[in-house]
């Protein structure tokens, strides 16, 4: 498993009954969480002193309690992030992708640091509001950020903006990745990294819906026509119940483990819970690389 232990703006304090217990910056929130199904081992105080409770109600949802701002920002090393309670139980900010974050970072840095005139291209599809183009940009990479909804592209150049990167190369898509994608097959572009992190469901351009594990075999194949000669990473997240990682990791090696060789890893990723030294888990990566 891979655990995001380096935050220090973030905290997984408690986990119990269906949810877990979180510090944001100075903020403490509860949240639900469907991996939690342990009962009746609240260790915490803290429980009694949330500032926001989201509370499942039906197939839908509502903050019960939100004494939080509007909005606030929190640190992860060099990089500041918008956080914003949302509807459905989002902040705008997955902390376990911070996992991720450091991987493909250092892996942009050897590359710079090996060859500084190289232009290392990151593809990002998926791509909320900017956590891993920040990282990426922020390492040295020139990011192209995709993501279908109008609102968090813009929620994603505030985050550049805080980062200091608003004048960094990122180029800001909003559009269907798929389509994005086969767009650029066609037109010959190559990148060096590929970032996916896909929706359990989502809706296609017609207004069709379609369920991740139906199409991710298609969408990391199409997305590996984009990968240069000499590339240097792909990962793909999911938090897809039932889609694992060593699922991603076999369709990983099959797209593009069997025509550029390298490395392969799957893993789940993890949040250490403070109060017991447990890891949640949160979702699953498979990453792809060339080089050690």
């Amino acid at each position: 498993m891979w655990c995001a232990d380096n935050w220090k703006d973030y905290e997984l304090i408690d986990t119990t009954d269906g949810e877990r217990l979180e510090r944001w910056g100075k903020y403490i929130l509860i949240r639900p969480d469907p991996q939690i199904i342990w009962n009746g081992v609240a260790n915490s105080p803290l429980w009694k002193r949330a500032d926001g409770i989201y509370r499942r109600v039906g197939g839908g949802g509502s903050w019960v309690k939100n004494d939080l701002p509007a909005q606030w920002n929190i640190n992860y090393g060099n990089l500041r992030f918008i956080l914003r309670p949302m509807g459905f139980k989002h902040t705008g900010l997955f902390p376990e992708q911070a996992a991720n974050w450091d991987w493909f970072s250092e892996i942009i840095r050897k590359a710079k640091a090996k060859s500084p005139d190289r232009n290392v291209k990151v593809l990002n599809l998926f791509a909320y509001t900017g956590g891993a183009t920040m990282a990426a940009s922020a390492a040295g990479a020139s990011v192209v950020h995709v993501d279908a909804a109008k609102g968090i592209v813009a929620q994603a150049k505030e985050n550049a903006q805080l980062c200091g990167l608003a004048d960094a190369p990122i180029r800001y898509i909003v559009d269907d990745c798929k389509k994005f994608v086969e767009r650029e097959i066609r037109r010959g572009n190559k990148y060096d990294g590929i970032i996916m992190d896909p929706p359990s469901y989502g809706r296609g351009p017609g207004g069709e819906v379609w369920k991740l594990e139906e199409c991710v075999d298609e969408l990391v194949g199409l997305a590996a026509k984009l990968l240069s000669d000499d590339a240097l990473f792909f990962l793909i997240n999911s938090y897809t119940t039932g889609l694992s990682a060593s699922t991603m990791g076999y369709i990983l090696n099959l797209k593009v483990g069997k025509t550029h060789g390298g490395h392969l890893d799957a893993q789940e990723l993890g949040l250490r819970v403070s109060s017991t030294g447990g890891v949640l888990p949160c979702g699953a990566s498979a990453r792809w690389w060339s080089e050690e």
